[in-house]
């Protein structure tokens, strides 16, 4: 059925959203120890941070369904 296909749809778009997000918290953790306490790495990962914002914000709004 086309509501059954739509939501099926739904649950792998959420999923990658979700694998995304977990694959990203990983690398930070393993970003922050690699850059230790030196300021010029530890400035490197804030900007990178800071420019993938809305890179997500846009990734999950785009794959949450509206409200009924």
């Amino acid at each position: 059925s086309g509501e059954l296909d739509a939501l099926t749809t739904q649950v792998e778009a959420n999923n990658t959203v979700i694998g995304s997000a977990i694959t990203l918290l990983q690398g930070l953790k393993a970003a922050l120890d690699a850059a230790g306490t030196d300021p010029v790495k530890l400035k490197a990962l804030s900007d990178s941070l800071a420019s993938k914002d809305q890179e997500l914000a846009d990734a999950v709004a785009a794959n949450t369904p509206a409200a009924p």
